[in-house]
């Protein structure tokens, strides 16, 4: 633990020796909702944005299922319209009706940003995110079968220091016993405030169809502040709760984003 501790403290004195003129913009990372924005890393910047999932999931006639993992996303910045991007989770422990450790799911995308409006305009940018998730994670932890989708992206700037993340996805779940593909649609909607010139808050509601054929659609609402440390580092933490459906009971995230400049 002592070498993690150390390992962090050395980034944050690294991330503030970053020059004045590369610290020009803000870390905006896209954790720790579940929405992305249209917002891209700049040419020539690295972000990496890792934290700890803690959820519950109440099932009926069994145990509730507890999920433990560490998230981690790498972000590189390529040209003014193109983010490649790397996540997935290096870590899992599940327990409940199956109880499991080890490697999660990777999945590699690339944000393209397709239209961004001029300052002042009321309009959105509008962004895609297509991504494909490499099959690492054996089961139960994973489905051990490819999935690939696409997400529409429309970040909008409001009034009174508000912003808004709209997104919509269509997923192809891999599928076994029958194999095949099952498409999943996921929509979300995150409205973020700035509190103050350091605390950020967002209110996320997000609705998902079934990723298993004996599934079923859910719904619920996340809650999370950010706090930025200095330019290139910033802390965040939230709470989930479902709605309706087999969402988790609770989902308790925390997190830090660290950026790399040229």
């Amino acid at each position: 633990m002592s070498s993690v501790a150390g390992l962090l403290v050395l980034a944050a004195v690294l991330l503030t020796a970053v020059p004045a003129s590369a610290a020009d913009d803000l870390i905006d990372p896209d954790r720790p909702d579940l929405s992305v924005s249209a917002r891209l890393v700049a040419p020539g910047f690295v972000q990496i944005e890792s934290g700890v999932l803690y959820q519950k999931t109440s099932l009926a006639g069994v145990a509730p299922d507890r999920r433990l993992s560490i998230e981690a996303s790498l972000r590189v910045g390529v040209l003014d319209w193109l983010e490649l991007r790397l996540d997935g989770e290096p870590f899992v422990r599940l327990r409940g009706e199956d109880d499991d450790t080890g490697i999660g799911d990777f999945s590699i995308g690339a944000k393209i940003r397709l239209w961004k409006p001029p300052a002042g305009s009321p309009w959105p940018t509008l962004g895609i995110l297509p991504f494909v998730k490499l099959p690492i994670a054996e089961s139960p932890i994973g489905t051990e079968r490819p999935d690939f989708g696409l997400t529409a992206i429309a970040s909008l700037e409001l009034p009174a220091n508000f912003s808004l993340d709209l997104n919509a996805r269509a997923s192809a779940i891999g599928q076994t016993g029958p194999s095949g593909y099952l498409i999943q649609a996921f929509t979300s909607a995150s409205l973020s405030y700035k509190l103050s010139s350091h605390v950020g808050g967002f209110t996320e509601f997000f609705f998902n169809t079934r990723d298993e054929r004996d599934g079923g659609d859910e719904a619920g609402i996340h809650v999370g502040l950010t706090y930025l440390v200095n330019p290139n580092l910033a802390l965040d933490c939230s709470v989930l709760t479902s709605l309706i459906g087999r969402a988790p009971d609770y989902a308790v995230r925390a997190g830090v984003s660290m950026r790399f400049g040229r």
